[in-house]
């Protein structure tokens, strides 16, 4: 069956479909010695490359979580040469053993620690980042000083940052401590709506994405989700 070139780019691991789709329109990536374009689909037997790299087709799905430390970056190459999550020895392990790369779906900045999910499976991929898929993400966080009730009733009425209101859900206050969910995935889009508010953030972690949780794993650890609770994930994104 024939599928978009994008999606056989993303599904090999390579990289997410909105890069892919970038790759095309810049006219790096071809199939059976031609230039591909935006809409074009691949059989089974015809040949794709990226930069002149030969795209192995991939049929097994894997899923994982990466409990993420704090400091690391999350993108697959860092010009300034500083640390990824590519490079901790966990996924540096898992990528030889299943003899290829896995995405990262969404991305964590490099202060933020938590749970980031990783997978080969490209539609999965498009469907947790897609903006109307609105998937769910909670986080913990840190705070100095103490949340007030005025802000946390700001936030869940919608901070405007650059023109679009972000909306959370704030709960579990103890402290300097609460938990916060949001339905979108904008760049630091948390740490922006603290410093708008006036408050600086010692922790931000991510505990759950949809009902994927970190539980309790280990800085730095890597869990294989269940094929029930990936199922269970797809179905909240249909």
């Amino acid at each position: 069956m024939a599928e978009r070139i994008q999606k056989i780019i993303a599904n090999a691991g390579y990289c997410s479909r909105r890069k892919a789709e970038e790759l095309i329109e810049k006219g790096v990536v071809q199939m059976n010695g031609k230039t591909s374009k935006i809409g074009d689909k691949a059989e089974a037997h015809d040949e794709i490359f990226v930069k002149g790299e030969k795209i192995k087709r991939i049929e097994k799905k894997y899923y994982y979580i990466l409990n993420k430390p704090k400091g690391i970056l999350v993108t697959k190459d860092d010009p300034e040469g500083r640390k990824t999550i590519y490079d901790l020895d966990s996924v540096k392990k898992l990528t030889k053993g299943l003899g290829q790369m896995l995405n990262y779906v969404g991305r964590l900045d490099g202060m933020t620690e938590g749970l980031l999910i990783l997978t080969n499976d490209g539609d999965l991929t498009n469907n947790l980042t897609h903006p109307s898929k609105h998937a769910k993400k909670v986080y913990s966080l840190r705070v100095e000083p103490k949340i007030t009730r005025e802000d946390i009733e700001k936030i869940e009425e919608g901070v405007d940052i650059e023109g679009q209101p972000l909306v959370g859900v704030i709960s579990g206050v103890e402290g300097n401590n609460f938990s916060l969910m949001i339905g979108e995935g904008r760049n630091r889009i948390i740490r922006k709506v603290m410093e708008k508010l006036g408050y600086k953030i010692y922790m931000l972690k991510r505990i759950s994405v949809e009902n994927i949780r970190l539980g309790d794993s280990e800085e730095g650890n890597l869990k294989e989700l269940e094929d029930k609770d990936v199922e269970k994930l797809k179905k909240r994104l249909e």
